[in-house]
């Protein structure tokens, strides 16, 4: 298997919304997004997947040695030999998988964060610095939409959060700051423990509008900071963005039932989204 493939198999095999985005684009912008993509998979696996946090952390540490070789011209891992021939081309830099690499370790380091500006620096590391370097393979012109990339990247890692709130809680983990909880009156032990009937209640219900209400208003301000002069290269971050968007709002009709299940849109829907909005001012 060559390292186009792996990368490409990877990405497909992961049924992100990612991949709905990736498959209207040119051939080498494609190629490039799919090898960071696949590179993200990667080091975010390694925290997801370990039992061991000492194993993970020694694998990430792996992962930091790998993006200095492959920098120095010497990748050994398929992602990095897939992805290093495009980097220059698109403003790939190292000190951009590093942060990514920080974020997951952040993972292993904490389980809770007190307030939301603690929350947002996770946020920026494993989401938002995606967005810029996504921004930068789909065709960026204006300095401007470097902002956009990470507000946007901002808004659907609070998606995330919200959709897997009892995906996290089953790792021990809660990324739902600590002093909004309190606010609205829910303890930890009750997301965490997950029982019957699953914890939900009116104080559950008000705490994640509040999180689905902050949600919203980033993506607004997300689609507010894109330039138009290059509303037309980032429209695969805005196909994840109006799949993402739909996601959130599925969450909200269900009440917020995401405690004791993952909900999701089908690949069907997701393809409609992301055809749709390829086509849309055309």
């Amino acid at each position: 298997m060559t390292p186009q493939q792996y990368v490409q198999e990877r990405a497909a095999r992961s049924g992100s919304s990612f991949y709905y985005a990736f498959l209207f684009l040119p051939p080498r912008r494609r190629a490039a997004i799919t090898a960071f993509y696949a590179f993200c998979r990667e080091v975010d696996d390694v925290v997801d997947e370990a039992r061991d946090p000492g194993v993970a952390a020694t694998k990430l540490a792996w992962w930091v040695a790998e993006v200095q070789s492959a920098f120095g011209g010497r990748p050994t891992h398929p992602v990095m030999q897939a992805l290093m021939p495009l980097a220059d081309e698109f403003g790939i830099e190292q000190r951009h998988l590093q942060a990514v690499i920080e974020g997951c370790q952040m993972d292993l380091q904490q389980t809770r964060y007190l307030d939301f500006p603690g929350l947002a620096r996770y946020c920026h590391l494993v989401a938002g610095v995606v967005g810029e370097v996504a921004s930068g393979i789909f065709g960026r012109t204006e300095p401007a939409t470097i902002d956009y990339a990470h507000r946007l990247g901002l808004a659907m890692q609070l998606t995330n959060i919200i959709r897997d709130v009892g995906d996290d809680a089953r790792r021990g983990r809660i990324y739902l700051p600590m002093n909004e909880l309190a606010h609205f009156g829910v303890k930890a032990e009750e997301i965490l423990r997950r029982e019957q009937p699953w914890g939900y209640s009116e104080r559950f219900d008000a705490l994640m509008r509040h999180q689905a209400a902050r949600a919203h208003a980033t993506f607004d301000e997300a689609l507010a900071r894109l330039p138009d002069g290059d509303r037309r290269t980032q429209k695969p971050g805005l196909m994840m963005a109006h799949i993402y968007r739909t996601l959130l709002r599925e969450i909200e009709a269900s009440g917020f039932q995401v405690l004791h299940q993952r909900i999701s849109l089908t690949p069907l829907r997701k393809l409609w989204i992301a055809a749709r909005t390829q086509w849309r001012d055309r």
